[in-house]
Protein backbone atom coordinates (compact mmCIF):
# COMPACT_ATOMS: atom_id res chain seq x y z
CA UNK A 1 0.00 0.00 0.00
CA UNK A 2 1.69 3.64 -1.07
CA UNK A 3 0.96 6.53 0.42
CA UNK A 4 1.45 10.46 -0.56
CA UNK A 5 0.93 12.71 2.74
CA UNK A 6 1.19 16.42 3.57
CA UNK A 7 2.69 18.66 6.17
CA UNK A 8 4.51 21.78 6.85
CA UNK A 9 5.49 22.01 10.55
CA UNK A 10 5.76 25.58 12.82
CA UNK A 11 9.70 25.36 13.69
CA UNK A 12 11.89 22.88 15.29
CA UNK A 13 11.20 24.49 18.96
CA UNK A 14 7.77 25.08 18.93
CA UNK A 15 7.96 21.26 17.23
CA UNK A 16 9.52 20.15 20.07
CA UNK A 17 7.41 21.77 22.60
CA UNK A 18 4.43 20.02 20.83
CA UNK A 19 6.19 16.58 20.45
CA UNK A 20 6.31 16.47 23.97
CA UNK A 21 4.15 18.76 25.66
CA UNK A 22 0.93 18.27 22.75
CA UNK A 23 -1.36 20.39 25.02
CA UNK A 24 0.46 22.26 28.10
CA UNK A 25 -2.27 22.09 30.91
CA UNK A 26 -3.39 25.91 31.89
CA UNK A 27 -0.36 27.03 29.48
CA UNK A 28 -0.55 28.96 26.55
CA UNK A 29 1.19 29.65 23.42
CA UNK A 30 2.12 33.24 22.27
CA UNK A 31 2.20 34.06 18.45
CA UNK A 32 4.17 37.21 17.21
CA UNK A 33 4.13 38.89 14.90
CA UNK A 34 1.73 36.65 12.44
CA UNK A 35 -1.99 37.66 11.71
CA UNK A 36 -2.99 36.02 14.28
CA UNK A 37 -0.56 37.89 17.21
CA UNK A 38 -0.91 37.52 20.90
CA UNK A 39 1.72 36.64 23.90
CA UNK A 40 0.34 34.58 26.86
CA UNK A 41 2.54 32.76 29.61
CA UNK A 42 1.21 31.68 33.33
CA UNK A 43 2.64 29.40 35.72
CA UNK A 44 1.78 25.65 35.17
CA UNK A 45 2.19 23.09 38.16
CA UNK A 46 3.20 19.55 37.02
CA UNK A 47 5.00 16.38 37.78
CA UNK A 48 8.60 15.34 35.71
CA UNK A 49 9.27 12.35 36.42
CA UNK A 50 9.66 11.88 40.38
CA UNK A 51 10.20 15.33 40.75
CA UNK A 52 7.12 17.90 41.73
CA UNK A 53 7.91 21.31 40.51
CA UNK A 54 5.91 24.54 40.30
CA UNK A 55 6.77 25.32 36.59
CA UNK A 56 6.53 29.07 33.92
CA UNK A 57 6.33 28.51 30.39
CA UNK A 58 6.76 31.02 28.49
CA UNK A 59 6.36 29.87 24.41
CA UNK A 60 6.89 32.59 21.92
CA UNK A 61 6.39 32.07 18.20
CA UNK A 62 5.26 33.38 14.92
CA UNK A 63 2.82 30.89 12.79
CA UNK A 64 0.25 31.25 10.70
CA UNK A 65 -2.16 28.02 9.16
CA UNK A 66 0.67 25.46 10.77
CA UNK A 67 3.43 27.43 9.75
CA UNK A 68 6.36 29.20 11.46
CA UNK A 69 9.52 31.42 11.11
CA UNK A 70 12.57 29.63 12.45
CA UNK A 71 13.87 33.50 12.83
CA UNK A 72 10.65 34.88 15.21
CA UNK A 73 10.54 31.43 17.28
CA UNK A 74 12.46 31.74 21.52
CA UNK A 75 10.77 28.79 23.46
CA UNK A 76 11.53 29.94 27.21
CA UNK A 77 11.16 26.92 29.80
CA UNK A 78 11.77 26.35 33.38
CA UNK A 79 10.23 23.74 34.29
CA UNK A 80 11.35 19.78 35.12
CA UNK A 81 13.81 18.65 36.94
CA UNK A 82 17.74 19.93 36.32
CA UNK A 83 18.90 18.69 33.44
CA UNK A 84 21.87 16.24 34.21
CA UNK A 85 24.17 16.35 31.31
CA UNK A 86 26.09 13.48 30.19
CA UNK A 87 28.58 13.19 26.91
CA UNK A 88 27.16 11.50 23.43
CA UNK A 89 27.81 10.95 20.47
CA UNK A 90 26.28 11.21 16.55
CA UNK A 91 25.69 8.18 14.95
CA UNK A 92 24.07 9.25 11.72
CA UNK A 93 21.79 12.22 10.34
CA UNK A 94 19.48 10.94 7.45
CA UNK A 95 16.84 12.42 5.68
CA UNK A 96 13.14 11.54 7.29
CA UNK A 97 11.54 13.32 4.21
CA UNK A 98 12.26 13.99 0.61
CA UNK A 99 11.83 17.58 0.53
CA UNK A 100 14.76 16.73 3.21
CA UNK A 101 13.16 19.40 5.56
CA UNK A 102 13.03 16.33 8.24
CA UNK A 103 16.09 14.77 9.56
CA UNK A 104 16.46 11.83 11.73
CA UNK A 105 19.33 12.02 14.41
CA UNK A 106 20.97 8.66 15.72
CA UNK A 107 22.73 9.63 18.58
CA UNK A 108 24.98 7.28 20.50
CA UNK A 109 23.97 7.16 24.63
CA UNK A 110 25.23 6.32 27.84
CA UNK A 111 23.62 2.92 28.77
CA UNK A 112 22.35 4.13 31.88
CA UNK A 113 20.12 6.66 29.34
CA UNK A 114 18.82 3.67 27.90
CA UNK A 115 17.69 1.71 30.94
CA UNK A 116 15.66 5.18 32.05
CA UNK A 117 14.00 5.21 28.53
CA UNK A 118 10.84 2.62 29.49
CA UNK A 119 7.52 4.53 28.44
CA UNK A 120 6.82 6.29 24.43
CA UNK A 121 6.72 10.05 25.09
CA UNK A 122 9.53 10.46 27.18
CA UNK A 123 11.67 13.11 26.21
CA UNK A 124 15.49 14.30 26.19
CA UNK A 125 17.32 17.81 26.32
CA UNK A 126 20.17 18.12 24.17
CA UNK A 127 22.88 20.96 23.69
CA UNK A 128 26.10 21.34 21.67
CA UNK A 129 28.39 20.46 24.49
CA UNK A 130 28.21 19.89 28.41
CA UNK A 131 30.98 23.19 29.18
CA UNK A 132 28.53 25.50 27.53
CA UNK A 133 25.89 26.36 30.50
CA UNK A 134 24.60 29.18 28.18
CA UNK A 135 23.59 27.27 25.41
CA UNK A 136 19.69 26.76 24.82
CA UNK A 137 18.84 23.18 24.63
CA UNK A 138 16.78 21.12 22.27
CA UNK A 139 13.59 19.21 24.00
CA UNK A 140 13.46 16.05 21.63
CA UNK A 141 10.55 13.36 22.17
CA UNK A 142 12.45 9.85 21.59
CA UNK A 143 11.32 9.11 18.29
CA UNK A 144 12.68 5.16 18.74
CA UNK A 145 10.83 2.98 20.75
CA UNK A 146 12.31 1.63 24.28
CA UNK A 147 14.87 -0.99 24.51
CA UNK A 148 12.20 -4.28 25.69
CA UNK A 149 13.29 -6.98 27.99
CA UNK A 150 13.82 -9.75 25.47
CA UNK A 151 11.04 -12.11 25.06
CA UNK A 152 10.21 -14.47 22.11
CA UNK A 153 7.12 -12.91 21.04
CA UNK A 154 9.30 -9.14 21.01
CA UNK A 155 11.37 -10.48 18.94
CA UNK A 156 9.20 -12.50 16.56
CA UNK A 157 7.61 -8.65 16.57
CA UNK A 158 10.55 -7.07 15.73
CA UNK A 159 10.61 -4.82 19.00
CA UNK A 160 14.12 -3.98 19.88
CA UNK A 161 15.96 -5.57 22.71
CA UNK A 162 19.41 -3.89 22.26
CA UNK A 163 20.93 -1.20 21.21
CA UNK A 164 23.09 1.56 21.99
CA UNK A 165 21.25 4.38 20.57
CA UNK A 166 18.81 6.50 20.26
CA UNK A 167 16.48 8.49 17.17
CA UNK A 168 15.32 11.74 17.23
CA UNK A 169 13.09 14.00 14.58
CA UNK A 170 14.29 16.74 13.70
CA UNK A 171 13.05 19.72 11.59
CA UNK A 172 15.94 21.83 9.80
CA UNK A 173 16.44 25.37 10.95
CA UNK A 174 19.46 27.71 10.64
CA UNK A 175 19.59 26.89 13.88
CA UNK A 176 19.86 23.78 14.81
CA UNK A 177 22.62 23.22 12.05
CA UNK A 178 24.71 21.94 14.98
CA UNK A 179 22.96 18.81 14.78
CA UNK A 180 20.89 17.98 11.81
CA UNK A 181 24.31 18.64 10.04
CA UNK A 182 26.64 17.08 12.05
CA UNK A 183 29.21 14.34 10.79
CA UNK A 184 29.21 10.82 12.36
CA UNK A 185 31.05 11.15 15.28
CA UNK A 186 30.06 14.52 16.52
CA UNK A 187 30.01 15.16 20.22
CA UNK A 188 26.99 16.47 21.87
CA UNK A 189 25.93 16.50 25.40
CA UNK A 190 22.44 15.09 26.22
CA UNK A 191 20.37 15.24 29.58
CA UNK A 192 18.43 12.13 31.66
CA UNK A 193 15.67 11.05 30.20
CA UNK A 194 12.33 13.02 31.67
CA UNK A 195 8.72 13.04 31.56
CA UNK A 196 6.35 9.96 31.80
CA UNK A 197 5.21 9.50 28.55
CA UNK A 198 2.05 8.40 27.34
CA UNK A 199 0.14 6.55 30.42
CA UNK A 200 -0.48 3.49 28.19
CA UNK A 201 -0.41 1.05 30.99
CA UNK A 202 -2.56 2.40 33.66
CA UNK A 203 -4.92 3.58 31.27
CA UNK A 204 -5.15 0.92 28.81
CA UNK A 205 -4.73 -2.07 30.89
CA UNK A 206 -6.72 -3.78 33.83
CA UNK A 207 -10.17 -3.04 34.91
CA UNK A 208 -9.54 0.74 35.97
CA UNK A 209 -12.86 1.16 33.17
CA UNK A 210 -15.20 -1.42 32.06
CA UNK A 211 -12.31 -3.65 31.12
CA UNK A 212 -9.02 -3.45 29.42
CA UNK A 213 -9.13 -1.47 26.05
CA UNK A 214 -9.73 -2.58 22.63
CA UNK A 215 -9.37 -0.26 20.58
CA UNK A 216 -6.64 2.29 19.51
CA UNK A 217 -6.99 5.70 17.60
CA UNK A 218 -3.73 8.22 17.68
CA UNK A 219 -3.58 11.19 15.88
CA UNK A 220 -0.83 13.60 15.34
CA UNK A 221 0.65 15.92 12.81
CA UNK A 222 3.82 17.06 11.73
CA UNK A 223 6.83 16.42 14.34
CA UNK A 224 4.20 14.54 16.63
CA UNK A 225 4.01 11.67 14.92
CA UNK A 226 7.88 11.02 16.64
CA UNK A 227 6.84 10.05 20.12
CA UNK A 228 3.47 8.42 18.33
CA UNK A 229 6.26 6.05 16.12
CA UNK A 230 7.69 4.97 19.64
CA UNK A 231 4.49 4.10 20.54
CA UNK A 232 3.82 1.98 17.51
CA UNK A 233 6.99 0.27 17.46
CA UNK A 234 7.47 -0.54 21.36
CA UNK A 235 4.50 -3.14 21.45
CA UNK A 236 3.29 -1.61 24.54
CA UNK A 237 -0.19 -0.60 22.64
CA UNK A 238 -0.33 -4.64 22.14
CA UNK A 239 -2.00 -4.00 18.63
CA UNK A 240 -2.69 -6.95 16.85
CA UNK A 241 -1.69 -8.18 13.50
CA UNK A 242 -4.60 -8.36 10.65
CA UNK A 243 -6.15 -11.42 11.29
CA UNK A 244 -4.37 -12.79 14.43
CA UNK A 245 -6.48 -10.56 17.30
CA UNK A 246 -5.51 -7.93 19.90
CA UNK A 247 -6.39 -4.50 19.79
CA UNK A 248 -7.14 -2.34 16.60
CA UNK A 249 -5.44 0.57 16.00
CA UNK A 250 -5.91 3.73 13.32
CA UNK A 251 -3.65 6.31 12.98
CA UNK A 252 -4.75 10.07 11.61
CA UNK A 253 -1.74 11.79 10.21
CA UNK A 254 -2.03 15.23 9.59
CA UNK A 255 0.30 16.93 6.95
CA UNK A 256 0.55 19.91 4.36
CA UNK A 257 2.85 18.64 1.50
CA UNK A 258 3.87 15.39 0.05
CA UNK A 259 7.50 16.41 0.52
CA UNK A 260 8.03 17.24 3.88
CA UNK A 261 6.11 13.90 5.41
CA UNK A 262 8.35 12.37 7.51
CA UNK A 263 8.23 8.43 7.73
CA UNK A 264 6.32 7.49 4.90
CA UNK A 265 8.39 4.75 4.28
CA UNK A 266 7.30 3.66 7.43
CA UNK A 267 3.56 2.82 6.79
CA UNK A 268 3.74 -0.10 5.06
CA UNK A 269 5.74 -1.49 8.01
CA UNK A 270 2.86 -0.44 10.52
CA UNK A 271 0.07 -1.34 8.19
CA UNK A 272 1.49 -5.15 7.77
CA UNK A 273 1.72 -4.75 11.88
CA UNK A 274 -2.50 -4.34 12.83
CA UNK A 275 -2.09 -0.35 12.24
CA UNK A 276 -4.52 1.35 10.00
CA UNK A 277 -2.91 4.58 8.30
CA UNK A 278 -5.14 7.63 7.70
CA UNK A 279 -3.02 10.14 6.20
CA UNK A 280 -5.20 13.74 6.12
CA UNK A 281 -3.42 16.21 3.52
CA UNK A 282 -4.56 19.98 4.67
CA UNK A 283 -3.16 21.50 0.87
CA UNK A 284 -4.10 18.76 -1.55
CA UNK A 285 -3.68 21.90 -4.26
CA UNK A 286 0.49 21.64 -3.68
CA UNK A 287 0.45 18.21 -4.13
CA UNK A 288 2.71 16.59 -6.88
CA UNK A 289 0.57 14.80 -9.15
CA UNK A 290 -3.22 13.98 -7.92
CA UNK A 291 -3.98 13.04 -4.43
CA UNK A 292 -6.72 10.62 -4.20
CA UNK A 293 -7.14 10.12 -0.22
CA UNK A 294 -8.28 12.31 3.09
CA UNK A 295 -8.24 16.36 3.04
CA UNK A 296 -8.79 18.64 5.14
CA UNK A 297 -7.31 17.64 8.96
CA UNK A 298 -7.44 15.09 11.22
CA UNK A 299 -9.90 16.08 13.51
CA UNK A 300 -12.07 16.83 10.55
CA UNK A 301 -11.78 12.88 9.32
CA UNK A 302 -12.44 12.03 12.89
CA UNK A 303 -16.14 13.72 13.09
CA UNK A 304 -16.46 11.98 9.70
CA UNK A 305 -16.00 8.77 10.62
CA UNK A 306 -17.01 8.88 14.54
CA UNK A 307 -16.36 6.69 16.79
CA UNK A 308 -18.19 2.98 16.94
CA UNK A 309 -17.16 1.91 20.54
CA UNK A 310 -16.16 4.70 22.23
CA UNK A 311 -16.27 2.78 25.73
CA UNK A 312 -14.06 0.31 24.75
CA UNK A 313 -11.48 3.08 22.80
CA UNK A 314 -8.50 5.13 23.92
CA UNK A 315 -6.29 7.54 22.21
CA UNK A 316 -2.78 8.83 21.84
CA UNK A 317 -2.20 11.74 20.57
CA UNK A 318 0.55 14.20 19.78
CA UNK A 319 0.74 17.71 17.30
CA UNK A 320 -0.55 21.38 17.33
CA UNK A 321 -2.52 22.75 20.51
CA UNK A 322 -5.56 23.43 18.10
CA UNK A 323 -5.89 19.88 16.86
CA UNK A 324 -5.39 18.32 20.22
CA UNK A 325 -8.46 19.61 22.04
CA UNK A 326 -10.30 19.34 19.13
CA UNK A 327 -9.60 15.44 19.15
CA UNK A 328 -9.99 15.10 22.88
CA UNK A 329 -13.52 16.87 22.62
CA UNK A 330 -15.03 15.01 20.10
CA UNK A 331 -13.60 11.90 21.76
CA UNK A 332 -15.23 12.64 24.95
CA UNK A 333 -18.37 13.78 23.83
CA UNK A 334 -18.85 10.74 21.84
CA UNK A 335 -18.42 8.55 25.24
CA UNK A 336 -14.91 8.21 25.24
CA UNK A 337 -13.59 8.19 29.00
CA UNK A 338 -11.33 11.49 29.32
CA UNK A 339 -8.40 9.76 31.19
CA UNK A 340 -8.04 7.25 28.18
CA UNK A 341 -7.61 10.48 25.91
CA UNK A 342 -3.97 10.07 26.19
CA UNK A 343 -1.01 12.49 25.31
CA UNK A 344 2.81 12.47 26.77
CA UNK A 345 2.77 14.94 28.79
Amino acid sequence: MKFAIIFTTTSLLVNVAQAFTPSIPQSRVGVVPSSAAFVQYVPVPLTVGNHAVAAKTHLVSSFHNERCSSSTTRLFMGWGPEPEWSPASIMSVATASSSGKFVTVSVEVPESLLEEYKVPGQYVQVKQNTEDESAKPLFLAIASPPIAAATTEQEEEGVPTSGKSIEFLVKKTDNNEWITNAAEGTGIAISQVMGKGFPIEEECEGFKYDFPLQNCLMFANGSGIAPIRAAIESGQMKIGKPGQGGRTARLYYGCSTVADMPYISKFNEWEANGVEVVPVISQPENCQGEWNGRTGYVQSCLEEDGVPIPRNTGALLCGVKGMAESVKDLLTKAGVFEGRVMTNF
